[in-house]
């Protein structure tokens, strides 16, 4: 350690390897895998929800209600009985749920960079989309309550799936993972848009048409030709005949292939976006 004497006094300047055995006082840690950046930041999002609790409102109460809502507002009324309804009509409720709780991770997102935590994470020596990959990971939890909630709900209403145990965990498992891919649209907008209430707004604009305009409450035969056209190309349409089926136990093959490659071309494109719009921001 030097001394200086300055016109107020002695001022000591600690040596260089003395801060050096004081700041780095070991080897270097090692950069995190980018499976364990990504877990470390799901566990993130896991956190905030212990902390706030108030956040699985929205996979446990909205659930219950859109089931028994939908269920005694169309059962009689479509099928001559709720009971009868409700097995064409619960997967279809458990795919709306879930897709539309699915708009919160882009909320999620923008909250985050509105309050500066972001600039901290692009600091970091990590794996560069594990920030996002984190809260989508989280995110899934979220699902995975969803969706149990509506089971249990349903089967205490009268709901029996045909496909039995296997193919209600296939259901689920395979609308998780589209739900996953389905998020980075998401995480796309939160990066883009300014507000949070931009990214939720942007959000209803997109769900509403994909989730009601489907055959989740009737069948699209009973639909005008033009309104055909649309409910035949749209994502949920199949995501509901695939998770529909599997849960019934009429796997239909096509179906499902056509959900995962759709979900893996949305991760493809809305990943690429993210993470361009990520680097830049």
């Amino acid at each position: 350690m030097s001394a200086t004497t300055t016109e107020t006094g002695t001022t000591y300047v600690p040596a260089a390897e003395t801060l050096g055995a004081v700041l780095a006082p070991g080897a270097r840690p090692q950069r995190p895998s980018a499976l364990s950046a990504s877990i470390t930041f799901g566990w993130r999002a896991m956190l905030k929800i212990k902390h706030v609790p108030e956040q699985l409102f929205d996979v446990t109460a909205f659930p219950i209600i859109m089931t028994l809502m939908f269920t005694y507002l169309f059962g009689g009324a479509l099928a001559g009985s709720t009971t009868e309804y409700l097995q064409y009509l619960l997967p279809g409720i458990m795919v709306t749920s879930i897709v539309m709780i699915t708009m919160y991770t882009g909320v999620a997102v923008n909250t985050d960079i509105e309050k500066g935590v972001f600039d901290r994470f692009r600091s970091l020596r990590i794996w560069r989309p594990a920030p996002m990959v984190g809260y989508i990971l989280g995110d899934m939890f979220r699902y995975a309550v969803a969706s149990l909630v509506i089971l249990v709900v349903g089967l205490i209403l009268g709901f029996r799936p045909g496909g039995g145990a296997v193919g209600v965990l296939a259901g689920v498992g395979l609308l998780i993972a589209f739900s996953f891919a389905f998020s980075w649209v998401w995480t796309m907008f939160g990066l883009l848009l300014r507000s949070e209430k931009s990214v939720m707004g942007v959000s209803m604009l997109v769900l509403f048409p994909l989730t009601f305009l489907s055959n989740v409450f009737v069948d699209p035969e009973t639909m005008p030709g033009w309104l055909q056209a649309f409910v035949e190309v749209n994502p949920i349409t199949h995501l509901v005949s695939a998770v529909r089926s599997l849960m019934g136990g009429t796997t239909d093959t096509g179906e499902v292939t056509l959900v995962l490659i759709s979900g893996a071309v949305l991760v493809v494109v809305f990943g690429t976006l993210t993470m361009r719009l990520y680097n830049r921001k």
